[in-house]
């Protein structure tokens, strides 16, 4: 039975990298910061540790013969920077893997990195892929396009009325779910592949987003292209004007929405469904109105 040990194992996609290795047989050791955010997380056992802090680390990966690292800040607010999470803590696991004689190590990175690397939350990861790349060990690095998750914003901007657009909207992304993403990751681990640029099964370009979103709501699509020196503009006053958590996400999906983000089709999963279930839970989540004489 092989062991998996999986960095980054709460997150969205951790949770599907466990799920995925759990069901192909592994044995699944979950790294965690806090045992109680681990409800329901598909892993034959947890260990508490932080991964920026390297004595905590010594000994969690004896036995292993992959590690996983999923990884990285996405909104957290603890003091903690890009350097010292996307990379530096994952070079604390690199350097334990390696002292433990762990088979293989595994990173999710992003696609398109290298045309990214003025954004600090790529760079960071950027950085770390050459430290893989230098260790000893066999390594793997999957580059997904995006995730259905992060698609949400486009379906948020309809239902307030409009969405806007930087530039005319033509380029490309094919977002991927984390399930197929999961399912994609452990192919290419078994076929001994050391990266894979993938993305999902359908790509838009983000006015055909757009208009996916509206149809999703039933509602007449209204959608204004800005100019793209707006958001030019907004790559550099947001870090003066907002905090990281904020700035940080915000930096990256600017740079991103100026290039083509399609990786090789994988998986069974449609953003269309996924539009239609988002749609639908806010639907029953929101609270039911009464009014005398509107018609409501």
């Amino acid at each position: 039975m092989q062991t998996v040990f999986v960095a980054g194992a709460t997150g969205y996609l951790g949770r599907h990298l466990c799920a995925e290795f759990s069901r192909r047989g592994a044995y699944v050791i979950a790294l965690v910061r806090d045992a109680s955010r681990a409800r329901e997380l598909a892993a034959d056992s947890l260990v508490e540790a932080e991964a920026t802090r390297p004595e905590t680390l010594v000994g969690v990966m004896d036995g292993a013969d992959l590690v996983l690292s999923a990884l990285g800040i996405t909104r957290q607010s603890d003091g903690l920077g890009y350097h010292d999470v996307d990379y530096q803590a994952n070079v604390n696991l690199l350097r334990e893997a390696e002292r433990a004689g762990v088979g293989r190590f595994a990173y999710i990175h992003v696609l398109n990195g290298e045309n990214m690397r003025t954004v600090p939350l790529v760079a960071a990861k950027t950085a770390f892929v050459r430290a893989l790349q230098a260790s000893a060990l066999a390594s793997i690095v999957i580059a997904p396009s995006g995730f259905f998750t992060d698609m949400g914003d486009f379906l948020s901007m309809a239902r307030s009325g409009r969405v806007w657009l930087f530039g005319d909207g033509s380029h490309r992304i094919n977002p991927i779910h984390g399930a197929d993403l999961a399912t994609a990751t452990a192919d290419a681990i078994e076929a001994g592949q050391d990266w894979l640029d993938l993305g999902g099964p359908d790509a838009f370009s983000h006015t055909a987003l757009a208009e996916l979103a509206f149809e999703t709501l039933g509602r007449p699509a209204r959608i204004t292209h800005l100019p793209d020196n707006l958001r030019r503009l907004a790559l550099r006053v947001l870090p003066w004007l907002t905090p990281r958590r904020i700035h940080g996400p915000a930096q990256f999906f600017l740079t991103a929405m100026a290039m083509d983000m399609v990786g090789l089709p994988h998986g069974t999963h449609r953003l269309a469904d996924h539009f239609r279930s988002m749609a639908k839970s806010s639907s029953e989540d929101r609270p039911a109105r009464y009014a005398v004489g509107t018609g409501d």
